[in-house]
């Protein structure tokens, strides 16, 4: 299969890029000044679209943001078998596949999650997580435009992602895998609306920070590393005020 080819060449790279790096074990700002400035204009964004459109969904009814939640976790499921299988956790690949069978079609594309009634509970991994597994430093931090904070390494593998996700296969690529087709509108729309539903889940979250923070910008900064290196070491239990912190 293409993606299992796509792996091998694209974690190899990752790793020469990463150990190379002076900043590999280190979260150390990349740019602070650059950051900040880009921190600004993404609070701008958030205030005058992103949150204001999160309030509007919360008003929706509670099972049409649950499905709707359901849904974009459950194509999100298909990004954690590659990655399952390159971090060797053979548990976690029996989670992932059974949860996306079972709430692929038991549970109507995904709106349903019958597969969590029955004990399966797959962790959320992309190549960023099993660089980490690997024992790759995340090299220096900065803030992206839209998309907000990450590192050199999770930067890296957000890039990656593309190659082996399945999904981002189906529609940034255009490739037909088992009948299935899609185009770039479809991957941009599913992770828009990933983004909101994680906005709107912590609008009290993030307004709770904001205030009580004298610095948010390094406030968020903390969040953030410290929401990886949990998802790197799947402390789940850890994660459960804030969810998804990385979209």
């Amino acid at each position: 299969m293409q993606i299992l080819k796509n792996l091998k060449f694209i974690f190899l790279i990752l790793l020469l890029l990463l150990v190379k790096s002076p900043a590999a074990n280190s979260t150390e700002e990349c740019f602070e000044k650059t950051s900040r400035a880009i921190f600004k204009f993404n609070m701008v964004v958030d205030d005058v679209i992103l949150e204001p459109i999160a309030k509007g969904y919360n008003k929706l009814p509670d099972p049409v943001k649950k499905g709707t939640s359901n849904f974009t976790s459950n194509i999100a499921t298909l990004l954690s078998i590659p990655n399952n299988l390159l971090q060797g956790d053979i548990k976690q690949l029996g989670h992932s596949l059974g949860s996306f069978a079972i709430n692929t079609t038991v549970g109507i594309f995904g709106f349903l999650d019958p597969a969590e009634k029955i004990g399966l509970k797959p962790h959320k991994e992309d190549v960023g997580q099993t660089l980490g597994t690997y024992g790759i430093g995340p090299g220096c931090y900065f803030v992206l435009p839209i998309l907000g904070p990450t590192t050199v390494r999770d930067s890296l593998g957000m890039i990656a992602d593309t190659f082996v996700d399945p999904f981002a296969q189906v529609t940034l690529k255009e490739k037909e895998i088992f009948s299935s087709s899609g185009n770039p509108f479809d991957f941009y729309s599913v992770k828009a609306t990933h983004a909101l539903d994680f906005r709107a889940d912590n609008i009290t979250n993030f307004e709770s920070l904001e205030k009580n923070s004298l610095d948010f910008y390094s406030s968020l900064k903390s969040v953030y590393l410290q929401d990886r290196e949990n998802k790197i070491k799947n402390s789940i239990e850890d994660q459960d005020e804030w969810g998804n912190l990385d979209n």
